[in-house]
């Protein structure tokens, strides 16, 4: 059961009663579960059913913005159909190469929203499903494939299967009671935390294991609701006026609002009263919690997911960069790499080096000047091809730079270098 042209014939909206069906169902035809399916196996011996998706921490505004800057990042990635030969990068364009759908994954979204969606929903959800839609053919007794989209999906339910021969299927239950059954080798299921399950990321349940996080971000709601308590508090009574007789209830209304006009055209602070008033201020002694406090509750929920508050203010130094790239960015950067690898290619395209690799062009946090000197060094000794160099600056590499390396010509090697010296300089060396 293979999601293809064929399972997936059009995006065209239906109606099912009075309800819109979503624009997953129209994408993603109903697929039956094959008669003799079980669940697949576990060492655990626990069900492989995962139930979809905890958002609780996401309530917190430190939490959002925090992933906010993670999100943002990886949306500058520049995926690339690539083909290895040695440690030369070869770009593959043209009928056979995936880059048309890697630019543009579906009609529902560009690069960079389709990279915002599936970096939230592993954020989220510690897991990201995205289906891709091929057309697959036989050629000279070879598998064929053409792919035609890519979609991001989020589903309430997983389910791991497997049928009789022992292939592993995965079974969506979406939130419109839409649900299908897919290969799991032809799903992109990028994890995050991949520790307790066997099959999901996050805890034993596929979810996220936020205990931790949670009692923390608890912690910054009760500071905040006593900073806004304590706010409230300060416009509450001030004080008593005490009247020396026994009067109305209007005629006391009538000295209240004698007594705040008096107030009000005070400008020297000083209120003068007759003898008949008395005015009693109420002590307040209002406890705020210390902007330090505050601080170190927000940094522990940022470390939490790898970032430092300069990072988060925009207002970061080189190696600060550096520090959230490598233990933020770089980690998803090859899960991206690995899960859109592992699925988009048949066993022999892997095996004759095709890859899909996720440059980080515009994340790159080596200054150029240093840069260009780590790539002089490199390259004047003719160590680097043309596109490894192109690869240290973020840059895709270039068809016309396939198998290019070059060198200076301005070293020799040591055991030759006085003759070279010599017949630069016109003598006969013998």
């Amino acid at each position: 059961m293979k999601c293809t042209e064929d399972t997936v014939p059009s995006l065209e909206k239906k109606r099912k009663g009075s309800e819109t069906v979503g624009w997953i169902k129209d994408t993603l035809k109903k697929a039956f579960l094959k008669k003799g399916m079980v669940y697949a196996d576990t060492l655990s011996g626990n069900v492989p059913v995962f139930s979809q998706f905890g958002q609780n921490i996401y309530a917190s505004d430190v939490v959002q913005q925090a992933v906010t800057c993670i999100v943002t990042e990886m949306s500058k990635l520049q995926p690339t159909h690539i083909k290895k030969n040695g440690d030369d990068l070869i770009p593959v364009i043209g009928q056979d190469s995936l880059q048309g759908i890697l630019n543009n994954p579906n009609p529902l979204m560009t690069k960079t929203d389709f990279l915002e969606k599936v970096t939230w929903q592993l954020m989220l959800n510690h897991n990201a499903f995205i289906v891709p839609v091929f057309k697959q053919w036989k050629e000279s007794k070879k598998i064929k494939r053409k792919y035609m989209a890519l979609y991001p999906i989020q589903p309430l339910q997983v389910d791991f299967i497997e049928d009789a021969r022992g292939t592993l299927f995965v079974k969506f239950l979406f939130a419109n009671n839409f649900e299908t059954t897919l290969p799991y080798a032809d799903v992109i299921h990028i994890r995050k935390n991949f520790a307790v399950s066997e099959y999901m990321g996050g805890n034993e349940s596929g979810q996220p294991d936020n205990a931790a996080l949670l009692q923390t971000l608890q912690l910054n709601s009760d500071l905040l609701k006593g900073i806004s308590m304590a706010m409230k508090t300060s416009f509450n009574i001030n004080g008593i006026l005490q009247v020396g007789s026994i009067i109305v209830e209007d005629d006391v209304k009538k000295e209240i609002r004698e007594f705040e006009k008096k107030l009000q055209e005070s400008k020297s602070g000083i209120l003068p009263m007759d003898m008949k008033s008395t005015y009693t201020k109420l002590p307040r002694d209002i406890k705020l919690v210390d902007s330090e406090t505050l601080k170190f509750i927000d940094e522990k929920i940022l470390r939490f997911f790898g970032i430092s508050l300069p990072i988060l203010t925009g207002d970061y130094t080189k190696e600060q960069y550096e520090a959230f790239y490598q233990k933020a960015i770089e980690p998803l950067v090859n899960k991206y790499t690995e899960a859109f690898t592992k699925t988009l290619f048949l066993p022999e395209e892997k095996e004759f080096g095709n890859e899909v690799i996720f440059f980080p062009k515009d994340l790159i946090f080596m200054s150029v000047d240093q840069t260009l000197e780590m790539v002089r060094l490199l390259g004047d000794s003719g160590s680097l091809f043309e596109n490894e160099k192109r690869k240290f600056f973020g840059l895709r590499p270039l068809k016309e730079l396939e198998g290019v390396r070059v060198q200076s010509l301005n070293y020799a090697n040591v055991n030759i270098a006085g003759q070279y010296q010599m017949k630069k300089g016109g003598e006969k060396v013998s």
